[in-house]
């Protein structure tokens, strides 16, 4: 009797089993039909077609409008200074269309462009600037403003550099006296200019009193003012510092410290991603007498940051 009782549980089990395959199947089935159904496309004329097209690409153009966008490498000296706070809105506001900015130094400026990492670029090392529009990665190339380099140091000036007017001969007196110098060490145009003029001393040897550290521009500044060290800058971020730094100009006016600033558009025939027409508005709006008059009215109390336009053939 148990035997005759477990053979019927087992086939009432397999019963329910298959019941239960069964309606799966069906189901899936259904689904499946129904899938079909949805999918199924009704033959278009090619007039349908090209209308149906052309209201898709005008709707994902609205969308693209909506949250455009572009990205600026720059370097940190426009940056720090508050000249894009004052600027980019007015863009923004009269093409509607964002600017994210990336403040490094310009050396890497340059090398995120070339990556095709940006879409615009504004940076100060002209020659560097041309070689690569020459080669190809950048193209559009504007002078777009000027300023000046200057050498800074604390009030005492234990290397007595003040009122000269070599940049070289400062740097080979501050280097005689081994007096603290700060470098910004991160392949900027600030950076570059500063080797360059270390070149011209001679001085190919510096101990500890040199510090190399790898930041911006306000940090640099900061760490000189703390230190009291000597260091060289860009007068417009010195400018909108100056305030909170223990520093002063010492050394102004030699011609191998002019700071020219380009404005350039990454190349589309070397990046064919790269938003080149939004760049070239962001470009045309710097240029604009609009523009280079904002250039011209930016100051930090009396005192003027940038010059609008190229300073010197």
């Amino acid at each position: 009797m148990a035997k005759m009782q477990e053979k019927k549980e087992k086939k009432s089990l397999s019963g329910q089993l298959l019941g239960i395959a069964l309606i799966l199947m069906l189901v899936f089935s259904l689904l499946i039909g129904a899938g079909c159904s949805q999918g199924a496309v009704t033959p278009q004329n090619d007039d349908e077609a090209g209308e149906e097209a052309a209201a898709g690409a005008e709707g994902d153009e609205q969308v693209a409008e909506e949250g455009e966008f572009i990205i600026l490498s720059t370097t940190t000296s426009t940056y720090d200074s508050g000249l894009l706070d004052f600027m980019l809105p007015a863009f923004t506001e009269k093409y509607g269309i964002e600017v994210r900015v990336v403040s490094q130094g310009t050396g890497q400026a340059l090398e995120t462009g070339k990556r095709g990492d940006a879409d615009a670029l504004l940076v100060h090392d002209r020659a560097s600037e041309l070689q690569l529009v020459e080669e190809g990665y950048f193209t559009d190339r504007q002078d777009v403003m000027y300023n000046d380099f200057i050498i800074l140091g604390p009030a005492g000036d234990p290397a007595a550099i003040k009122g000269m007017e070599s940049a070289t001969e400062a740097f080979t007196k501050i280097a005689e006296e081994e007096e603290i110098f700060i470098s910004r060490g991160d392949d900027s145009g600030t950076n570059r200019r500063e080797l360059s003029i270390w070149d011209k001393t001679g001085v190919n040897e510096r101990g500890e009193w040199y510090k190399s550290v790898g930041q911006g521009m306000g940090d640099t500044l900061r760490m000189a003012g703390e230190l009291q060290g000597y260091t060289m800058s860009d007068r417009g971020t010195y400018l909108s510092l100056k305030d909170t730094l223990d520093l002063e100009i010492l050394v102004e006016g030699d011609p191998n410290l002019f700071n020219q600033y380009g404005i350039m558009a990454v190349s589309p025939e070397m990046h064919s991603h790269v938003k080149y027409e939004q760049a070239m508005k962001l470009i045309d709006f710097f240029m604009s007498p609009e523009g280079q008059d904002m250039i011209a009215s930016f100051k930090i109390g009396d005192d003027t940051l940038f010059f609008p336009g190229k300073g010197v053939e």
